[in-house]
C-alpha cells in the first residue's frame, strides 16, 4: 500500500520556510529559488488539504495548524538526517545510540570507560548530549537516558521503565589547603567552614548535619553552584567544603586536588538510572549498552 507522505524536497522547503518564517530566506538557505520554494509548499498545502502560511505585510506567518506540523516535520527530518549519516558512516553494522545524559556523570563517570565499550562493540557508536530533567521520548531522537533522581522520580517518568545502576554516597571535600595541617575534621568543624552548595540539592548539607547529629545554623549557607562538577572545582580552589558523590571524584582525590574533610559518607537520596521507551522493542544496541553499563556499575560497588 502506497504511504500517505508528502515529497521529501516539499517537506524540507516547508521546514526552512517555517524556521525563517519566510520564503526568501528559505531559499537562500536551500540555494533555489523563491519560487520553487514557494510551488514546493503550495504543492504540501494541497496535499495536507490546510493552509500552513498565512500572507502578512512583512511576508509569511505561520498559521497555527503549520506552527504544529512545523514542530513535528523538524523533528522527523533531523531523526532521518542522522539515521542517514550513520548509515553512511557505518555501512549499517551495528547503527548508534543517541543518549541523553546529566552532564557532569557523563564527562566524569560515563565517558572515561567509553573506550571499553568501544573495544567490545566498535561498531556501536555512543552519541551523547546533556539533559538534566525528563522528557517525552516520543517528541525527541534519544534512545535512552541516564538520569539521576530518587527511585520514585524514575518510577514516575511517564512511558518509560527504569534500571538501577549506581546509588549517590556523599561526602565533604575540599581543597587540602584548607584544612591543613588538621588532616581530617569532626563534623562540628565542617559546620564552621565555608560550606559550597548545589542549587537543586537546597537541603544536601541539612541531611549530612542531621545524620551526624551535629547543629548547623548555616548549613543552607553559602555559594550555590548548578553542577557538581562546577562545585568540585569551587572546592578544589579553596572556596569552601563541597558535599559530593565519590563517585564523581575519583581523579581529583587521586591526583591530591581535592581531600576528604570528613570521611562519613551519607547514603543519598537519589540513584543513577538507565531510563528508556516502554511501548517499543529494544534495539540489539540498547541491550548491549545496558548490560555494559550494569557491569561497569557492578565494579563500582565499593563507591556505591
Amino acid at each position: 500500500m502506497r504511504r500517505k507522505i508528502p515529497s521529501t524536497q516539499a517537506l524540507i522547503c516547508f521546514e526552512a520556510a517555517a524556521r525563517h518564517e519566510s520564503y526568501t530566506r528559505a531559499a537562500q538557505e536551500l540555494a533555489l529559488t523563491q519560487s520553487a520554494v514557494s510551488r514546493q509548499i503550495t504543492a504540501l498545502e494541497d496535499f495536507l488539504g490546510m493552509a500552513l502560511f498565512r500572507r502578512t505585510r512583512h511576508g509569511v506567518a505561520l498559521t497555527p495548524a503549520g506552527a504544529d506540523y512545523a514542530r513535528q516535520i523538524a523533528r522527523q527530518l533531523d531523526t532521518m538526517e542522522r539515521d542517514t549519516l550513520d548509515a553512511m558512516a557505518r555501512q549499517g553494522l551495528g547503527g548508534s545510540l543517541q543518549l541523553a545524559a546529566v552532564p557532569t556523570f557523563a564527562t566524569r563517570w560515563l565517558i572515561p570507560r567509553l573506550p571499553d565499550f568501544a573495544a567490545r562493540h566498535p561498531d556501536i557508536t555512543v552519541h551523547i548530549e546533556t539533559r538534566t530533567r525528563p522528557f517525552l521520548f516520543n517528541e525527541t531522537p534519544f534512545d535512552a537516558a541516564i538520569y539521576t533522581g530518587t527511585p520514585a522520580q524514575a518510577a514516575n517518568w511517564a512511558g518509560t521503565r527504569s534500571t538501577a545502576l549506581l546509588s549517590e554516597d556523599v561526602l565533604p571535600v575540599c581543597s587540602p589547603a584548607l584544612i591543613a595541617p588538621r588532616g581530617q575534621l569532626s563534623p562540628a568543624a565542617i559546620a564552621r567552614l565555608p560550606l559550597l552548595q548545589q542549587s537543586t540539592r537546597p537541603d544536601g548539607w541539612r541531611q549530612w548535619f542531621d545524620a551526624q547529629q551535629v547543629e548547623a545554623p548555616r548549613a543552607r549557607s553559602g555559594p550555590r553552584y548548578e553542577l557538581f562538577s562546577m562545585l568540585a572545582e569551587a572546592a578544589a580552589h579553596g572556596l569552601g567544603v563541597a558535599l559530593m558523590p565519590r563517585l564523581l571524584i575519583e581523579a581529583e582525590l587521586d591526583r591530591g586536588e581535592l581531600v576528604v574533610a570528613c570521611d562519613r559518607p551519607l547514603r543519598g537520596e537519589r540513584s543513577y538510572f538507565l531510563v528508556t521507551p516502554a511501548a517499543q522493542d529494544e534495539r540489539p544496541a540498547l541491550t548491549l549498552f545496558r548490560d555494559w553499563l550494569l557491569a561497569q556499575a557492578g565494579g563500582d560497588a565499593g563507591v556505591r
